[in-house]
């Protein structure tokens, strides 16, 4: 017998994206709700994707307007994920910085562009599509390490920054969101350590669990379905903990 995740606060025939479908972690929560029988309609956006028409590129901003229109032609919808990221590339020479004196302009753009400003966009495209008569969340993958509070060892800089401004960024659209939806949640999710490329350089001497994909994903749709609207604007790791801002 297939058990499937909880979603029973969202109502019956649920429509919902993911964003960076193609992914780890996206790729996991669309298996996952692929065959759900609480989802009706499911839509996959990715980079790679064979169909230009659900192909995002966040260097390209026109193709997340064309990709979400798709989505207008179907609203309202109840749940989308944004589950796209970058840590390290080796194509590009992109790495975690160690120390100030590794700082790179480029680097530190493509941290911005790929980890704030093309979820923000999606944001901007997708909130307005969210449902008003029911329970929507609005969700991206963040990180603990965009926590200024949390913050005691340094280092990282530019992937550290990009996913403190996403959480600002995701706390603005909470709080813009409230006046006209009160029942909107936006909010940032951490996933704890999970066995993708993102992590794969950096797995050995951990001091805590790593995650398969499904077990994060599931981890995340427990998560997702607990959240109320005082949750909005806030970060949530996978155990449903509070990250401090």
């Amino acid at each position: 017998m297939t058990t499937y995740a909880d979603l029973s606060s969202f109502p019956r025939g649920m429509r919902v994206a993911i964003f960076g479908s193609s992914g780890g972690i996206g790729s996991a929560l669309y298996t996952m709700l692929e065959n759900h029988p609480n989802v009706d309609q499911l839509f996959g956006f990715s980079r790679t994707h064979p169909d230009p028409q659900f192909r995002i590129d966040f260097t390209a901003p026109d193709s997340i307007s064309r990709a979400v229109q798709t989505l207008s032609d179907i609203a309202p919808i109840h749940l989308a994920v944004v589950a796209t990221g970058i840590l390290h590339d080796d194509h590009i020479g992109l790495a975690p910085e160690k120390s100030w004196r590794h700082l790179n302009a480029e680097a530190m753009a493509t941290n911005f562009q790929i980890n704030s400003i093309g979820p923000a966009l999606i944001a901007s495209e997708v909130l307005p599509l969210m449902a008003r008569d029911s329970k929507s969340v609005f969700a991206a993958i963040s990180a603990r390490v965009g926590s200024i509070s949390d913050n005691r060892i340094g280092g990282w800089h530019s992937y550290r920054a990009s996913k403190a401004a996403l959480n600002m960024l995701l706390k603005n659209f909470a709080l813009e969101l409230q006046r006209r939806n009160p029942d909107g949640i936006v909010m940032g999710l951490h996933p704890g350590t999970t066995d993708t490329g993102l992590s794969k350089p950096f797995q050995s001497g951990l001091n805590h669990d790593l995650f398969t994909q499904p077990e994060a994903a599931a981890h995340l749709l427990t998560v997702i379905n607990s959240a109320t609207p005082e949750n909005s604007g806030q970060v949530l790791a996978w155990d449903g903990q509070i990250i401090p801002a």
